[in-house]
């Protein structure tokens, strides 16, 4: 004889919040693990001293401003400068933001909800891009808000300030689109790693070479694009084109035009987002 147990099962009737709020949820929770909020103590060293040391310059330019009435790092080059603290950040931090879903296989529980690739990743990007924006756009409004405190001789840096910031924001989804989709082919994040901080250092060591070689044989045209395989040279040049900005390359040489400079900007942002789509959509497959 068959019995009929009542467990407790029952619909739920509460609201429905829909795709947009599942998708921002995992944005706000990659964001958190960026900087290790939630996380042991160990997984805020490396984000919270790296924002630390962007933030010292700073604190040098507002004291130079009040002691010698003199500006530090300028607001266009701000990036350009700090560029190494930059990448190891994106570095240290970009696999903390995909190698857990790769590794543990759990890629199938958030495509089981009302989650497509489309949002997954986007939700991704969109929490690697605020972190290294706030790495530095932090610095640099500190800096503008300490020029309008110490009042500085004529007008404040506004519009410099204001395009730097514009500019922050590209190299910020540029970064996060190539740093994510290189961390993302491998699910260890030591390997993650390594593979962003390889990219960084073989385009910056290899872009001035190249540069060189082709100046020195005549062909100041072909040697002026090789400053374009370095993500921050790139931002910085289509800065150069938007807002008359000095270029702030080694050589201080011109750049490609602007157009094209923003051209190749917009293909490898498109570049690095299809790589990470394509990456994910072959992983939730498996």
């Amino acid at each position: 004889m068959s019995e009929i147990y009542d467990i407790g099962y029952r619909h739920y009737d509460g609201p429905r919040l829909g795709r947009g709020y599942s998708t921002r949820a995992l944005a706000v929770h990659s964001l958190r693990g960026v900087f290790g909020l939630g996380r042991p103590a160990r997984s805020k060293i490396v984000p919270f001293a790296l924002a630390a040391i962007m933030i010292m310059p700073s604190i040098v330019g507002i004291a130079m401003m009040a002691l010698i009435q003199q500006r530090g790092i300028p607001y266009s080059g701000f990036a350009v400068v700090m560029q190494a603290v930059v990448a190891i950040f994106l570095a240290a931090q970009a696999p903390t933001v995909v190698a857990p879903d790769l590794r543990y296989r759990v890629l199938p529980l958030y495509l089981s909800r009302p989650v497509t690739i489309a949002e997954y990743v986007g939700a991704k990007v969109a929490a690697m891009t605020v972190a290294v924006f706030a790495l530095i756009a932090v610095p640099l409004t500190l800096t503008y808000l300490g020029e309008l405190v110490v009042d500085m001789p004529g007008p404040p840096a506004t519009g410099e300030y204001l395009g730097a910031v514009l500019m922050a924001l590209l190299l910020s989804v540029l970064l996060s689109a190539f740093g994510l989709a290189l961390a993302s082919f491998t699910p260890r994040r030591g390997l993650g790693v390594a593979s962003v901080i390889t990219v960084y250092l073989l385009s910056s060591a290899s872009v001035p070479i190249v540069y060189g070689s082709l100046y020195s044989t005549g062909n100041e045209s072909a040697a002026a694009w090789a400053w374009l395989a370095n993500p921050f040279w790139l931002v910085d040049s289509v800065q150069h084109w938007l807002f008359g900005t000095s270029p702030h390359s080694i050589e201080s040489a011109a750049y490609p035009s602007g157009p094209a400079s923003a051209a190749v900007l917009v293909l490898l942002i498109a570049a690095g987002l299809a790589a990470l789509g394509l990456r994910y959509r072959k992983a939730a497959a498996r």
